[in-house]
């Protein structure tokens, strides 16, 4: 809310307690008396109010200066309740008579005393709304902070992808050129296809789950035309991706991880990939032989990558379960859409 919005606001509130004040303190009309109580005395209290509101606390007590902050809140009580005394004075028939005995009238301490209350009343209501607004601000910046953290965050490991996945594939793509195959225009292709996806389709915080699995499909297809089409995998889909969503390049790290820690040319026991989508949950599963000559252990990036980023964008609403025996690997996650 912007400040003549929160000005308008105040004052009608304002406005419309001054009002109801003097009518709850007039029978049948609003009297002299009713007006000079409500309004003069209504504006002071008011004052006291935005006094303690706008100076004395944003001043001292958010500076932490909790003794200058007391000693002028006492200052505004104890001075608007000699403020208060002296325009009673003035309508003294009207605001210090005590009963209808006339000539007769309420003491400066009685008075004093009243105003005092009175006062501490309308310091407290403001430093209470204070408090109240300085939370809600503060709320605000924190659930701000918290969520340009958590932008950056997913941004730098969606950016560790991207280069791990590139290199990975230009790895393959020279292999075929350098084996003069006629399969490497095809694998350029693909990989344009993939990098398109990566760098324009995956922008958004969510994608079609139907385009994250046609991204999939393109990355097998690249690794088989590595593999010269001797790759064994085996992939199934169940139920309607179209009508469902999921952070983007979240599926990829387990295939890419399988295929280059796997064994992907084993035809009886080939890398098995299993998606179901059911009543907006994603059951996604992969398994694998393990090729236990290779020793690249840049594997961690992949699935500490993948487990970061469900931690930061599914908090609570995934399960992941990873299995890493002797001679088999997989992987099985539980997601909610």
């Amino acid at each position: 809310m912007n400040k003549t919005k929160q000005v308008l606001l105040h004052t009608c509130i304002w406005i419309a307690l001054l009002v109801f004040f003097m009518l709850l303190g007039s029978n049948s009309k609003i009297s002299y008396r009713t007006v000079v109580v409500v309004i003069y005395f209504g504006l002071i209290n008011i004052g006291i109010f935005y006094i303690n509101y706008l100076f004395i606390l944003p001043r001292f007590l958010n500076q932490k200066r909790y003794t200058d902050c007391a000693i002028r809140i006492v200052a505004l009580i104890l001075g608007v309740a000699v403020l208060k005394f002296g325009i009673a004075v003035v309508f003294k028939d009207l605001v210090l008579a005590r009963g209808v005995q006339k000539g007769v009238y309420l003491s400066f301490l009685d008075y004093f005393l009243g105003a005092v209350i009175i006062n501490c009343f309308f310091v407290f209501l403001s430093t209470g709304f204070r408090f109240m607004v300085d939370w809600f601000v503060n709320e605000k910046i924190h659930t701000a902070l918290q969520n340009e953290k958590l932008t950056a965050e997913l941004a730098f490991l969606k950016s560790q992808i991207n280069p791990h996945f590139l290199f990975n594939s230009l790895n393959n793509i020279y292999s075929l050129a350098y084996q003069k195959s006629e399969r490497t225009p095809e694998a350029i292709l693909k990989l344009s296809e993939i990098m398109r996806y990566m760098l324009y389709e995956s922008n958004d915080n969510k994608v079609s789950l139907d385009k994250e699995i046609r991204y999939l499909e393109n990355y097998i297809i690249l690794q088989k035309l590595r593999f010269k089409n001797n790759a064994s995998v085996v992939m199934n889909v169940e139920g309607d991706p179209q009508n469902n969503y999921i952070m983007p390049l979240i599926l990829i790290s387990f295939v890419e991880n399988a295929f280059k820690h796997g064994i992907a040319t084993d035809a009886e026991n080939p890398i098995t990939i299993y998606i179901k989508v059911s009543l907006g949950k994603l059951y996604f599963s992969i398994h694998n032989l393990k090729n236990n000559h290779n020793k690249d252990q840049t594997v961690g990036i992949g699935l500490a990558n993948v487990k970061r980023r469900l931690d930061l964008f599914y908090k609570n609403q995934y399960r992941l379960e990873i299995e890493n025996g002797s001679s088999l690997f997989s992987c099985n996650l539980y997601l909610d859409l």
